[in-house]
């Protein structure tokens, strides 16, 4: 982005930047000890399929059949997901600095993010993020998942933005890089404080 250009399309991720993530360790090592599920071969049996479920190529029913429900269990896939839904909680402060941002700089908001489909659903649904956000750019929607660098460049064309005119967010400084390396400017995100400092050193400020 050159010195004293404005962006004029944001880019986020969801889990860690606006919410919390939607099923990371410490999640399932809740459900572990809630479900009496031994974690260690659950966490194995995640790693083993999280990504086809998060690419959109099965259903979280089917993910829970391989992860959880492989044999007779005494409570239900709906008590299970229910729990996992649970686990959302927003980041009210980012959400809340994000809408001002939009309004005031008029910044076209997409989102790029790796999450399972009944995940995404809920979330956006739950926690009003239409509210805010343009278009959702997420790995269950569009089969591709960050680091690949193609769903940045998907988002892009999607939201007719060029490199230049573009900035990114995102708590997973890999994936910061990754959209560097495309030339969108990108601000690895830590707290709701430095990510504010760092809009703010580019002109993106609340006032």
């Amino acid at each position: 982005m050159k010195s004293g250009q404005l962006p004029t399309t944001l880019f986020l991720d969801i889990g860690g930047v606006l919410l919390t993530n939607g099923w990371d360790r410490n999640s399932r090592k809740r459900a572990a000890e809630k479900f009496d599920l031994d974690y260690d071969d659950m966490n194995e049996r995640h790693h083993l399929t999280y990504d086809t479920y998060e690419s959109g190529k099965i259903s979280l029913d089917e993910y829970l059949e391989r992860v959880v429900f492989y044999k007779e269990r005494n409570y239900s896939r709906d008590d299970f997901k229910s729990f996992m839904y649970a686990q959302s909680e927003p980041y009210s402060d980012m959400i809340e600095l994000i809408k001002m941002l939009k309004a005031k700089h008029n910044l076209k908001v997409g989102v790029i993010s790796n999450e399972g489909r009944e995940l995404t659903e809920y979330r956006i649904a739950e926690f009003n993020l239409r509210e805010f956000i343009d278009f959702f750019v997420c790995s269950c929607f569009v089969h591709i998942r960050k680091p690949d660098r193609k769903i940045f460049q998907m988002a892009l064309d999607l939201a007719q933005s060029q490199p230049s005119h573009s900035l990114y967010v995102d708590d997973r400084e890999m994936f910061v890089g990754v959209a560097r390396g495309l030339g969108i400017a990108s601000v690895h995100h830590v707290t709701k404080k430095s990510t504010a400092a760092s809009l703010g050193s580019i002109g993106l400020d609340i006032g």
